[in-house]
């Protein structure tokens, strides 16, 4: 062991695999092995001359780091394999990036709109993990007109199960549609409440994450994001939340 040695799951990040609480779980899987041997447990050391695996396949860091913003289509996984062979939006990506990288965060096969891709693990885990409040904004179209109780409910937290969910802000754009702003991220989190109180959702379409902004980028399109939208991202100076109501 050298001093250049750096934990196993920073390694795994910097190779691309995913953010290091990604890559932790991989560990805790039985995923990833080192010189031969599985690995399963936290505070691992590798360097230089380690032989690292993961699914059986040996990964390195890489030297030139990606960070692209995505408009997905509807129909696509965001994941790097899909057992049942459905369409994977980083496909949409390999012409241009055929390096190893990974979705930021998620959009379920049915919803569209912003998606960032990087294979930066640390920058990942700064825009995704919700302990720092990366704002996310959202197109909702319901199949049911939606009263404006369950959505001053939505602000405070409304319970699915034994999870609570919990909407920052919201605009209403019709009785059908609206705009709603989210923090935490979980995972189908607007279906989740709206089809659950009886609602239903007929769309649902990410149009920011943070500072960056889906704008007119065309469906299936992508373009790397700027050095100031990184640089907002991994700071502190993502637009300010406002606590309450429309906005």
């Amino acid at each position: 062991m050298t001093e250049n040695d750096v934990r196993l799951q920073v390694y795994l990040a910097r190779s691309g695999i995913g953010s290091r609480r990604a890559c932790e779980r991989l560990i805790e899987q039985g995923r990833v092995m080192v010189n031969g041997q599985t690995v399963r447990r936290h505070g691992v050391k590798v360097g230089q001359g380690d032989r690292v695996q993961v699914d059986g396949k040996e990964i390195r860091p890489t030297g030139q780091k990606v960070y692209v913003a995505l408009h997905k289509p509807p129909g696509y996984v965001c994941s790097n394999s899909d057992p049942e062979g459905r369409p994977l939006a980083v496909e949409l990506l390999r012409p241009r990036y055929p390096m190893r990288i990974f979705t930021v965060g998620r959009l379920d096969i049915n919803s569209s709109g912003l998606i960032l891709f990087t294979n930066d693990g640390d920058f990942a885990e700064r825009v995704a993990h919700p302990s720092y409040e990366v704002e996310k904004e959202y197109e909702v179209q319901t199949r049911k007109p939606v009263p404006d109780d369950f959505l001053e409910r939505c602000l405070a937290g409304v319970r699915v199960g034994d999870e609570t969910y919990r909407f920052v802000g919201y605009r209403r754009t019709g009785a059908r549609s609206l705009r709603v702003r989210l923090v935490e991220g979980k995972n189908r989190e607007l279906r989740t409440v709206f089809d659950e109180h009886g609602y239903g959702t007929k769309r649902v379409h990410r149009t920011r994450i943070g500072p960056v902004e889906l704008g007119n980028l065309a469906q299936g399109r992508f373009r790397p994001l700027t050095a100031m939208e990184r640089r907002l991202l991994r700071g502190d100076s993502a637009p300010r939340r406002k606590k309450r109501g429309a906005g």
